[in-house]
């Protein structure tokens, strides 16, 4: 695999994993200000943004623009699951797990050749 394969895949997961803290991640901050959190969340959001446009940059030399789409959903679902259950304890049921299966053998068929 070459650099312009593998790079964009590592930069979406950095990307995916910002951007999960910035829009989920003030869940654990209740009590703080609304203002706040949203300031902390754009500026989470610029580092994501920093990864995420280089990645489809990079990408778009060996990937078409659908299956970058579709490798950042896949990613950000493995991500989201994660975050969902590590940071807010929250837990995966089967019918999470059925659904982000379907989502992603969806995705599968993006890549079919």
């Amino acid at each position: 695999m070459t650099f312009a394969h593998w790079a964009p895949i590592a930069l979406l997961i950095g990307s995916n994993v910002f951007m999960t803290m910035a829009w989920y991640g003030h869940l654990k901050f209740k009590e703080s200000p609304l203002h706040w959190v949203i300031l902390a969340s754009w500026g989470i959001a610029l580092i994501e943004y920093c990864l995420a446009v280089p990645a489809n940059r990079i990408g778009h030399s060996v990937y078409s623009a659908a299956e970058l789409k579709t490798m950042q959903e896949v990613i950000t679902l493995v991500v989201f699951a994660g975050f969902s259950v590590w940071v807010l304890g929250e837990p995966m049921t089967w019918k999470h797990a059925v659904g982000f299966t379907l989502i992603a053998a969806g995705a599968g068929v993006i890549f079919y050749k």
